[in-house]
């Protein structure tokens, strides 16, 4: 899976996705200090204990570095950026029942807008998978001899 580059200066809108999702009952949000131990729970429930490590990183940001989905108070979807490495999207994931839906493209855009808006100008999005995703929501780009990137040698974490 290689690193992908985008280019936060050409980012397509999020407002409108976002409050279409309101729409329907699905809100999407930075995630609130006090969510902190629900969601990362909640991310190792969903997908697994590394990606729960990371989330936990992006309460120790200021603002924290990430969003959420929810809907009637449950939790859909999260991403995160600036966790494993500064200017870096990811994890995110959404709930397997409310994929295909427009809630992972409202989180990524979030988190991109929001690396947008603290200086970046690119962000990584580090092991990428799957890739058609980000390329055509944001135009991502795989940067070349970016596979294994900085997920070399990891700790293999029984689950």
């Amino acid at each position: 899976m290689p690193d992908l580059l985008v280019r936060l200066y050409a980012l397509p809108e999020v407002t409108s996705l976002v409050n279409g999702l309101a729409a329907r009952g699905i809100m999407v949000r930075r995630a609130m200090p006090y969510e902190k131990y629900a969601l990362v729970k909640w991310v190792e429930t969903m997908f697994s204990q590394g990606w729960a490590g990371e989330c936990d990183v992006a309460f120790s940001n200021h603002p924290v570095s990430c969003f959420i989905a929810t809907e009637a108070g449950k939790i859909v979807g999260f991403a995160c950026h600036d966790c494993t490495c500064r200017d870096f999207f990811g994890p995110t994931g959404v709930d397997g029942d409310k994929r295909g839906t427009g809630i992972g493209k409202a989180l990524l855009l979030s988190c991109l807008h929001a690396m947008a808006a603290q200086g970046y100008a690119y962000a990584v999005i580090g092991g990428a998978d799957p890739t058609d995703f980000f390329v055509h929501a944001v135009g991502a780009m795989p940067i070349d001899g970016s596979t294994p990137g900085i997920y070399r040698d990891q700790l293999i974490i029984k689950e």
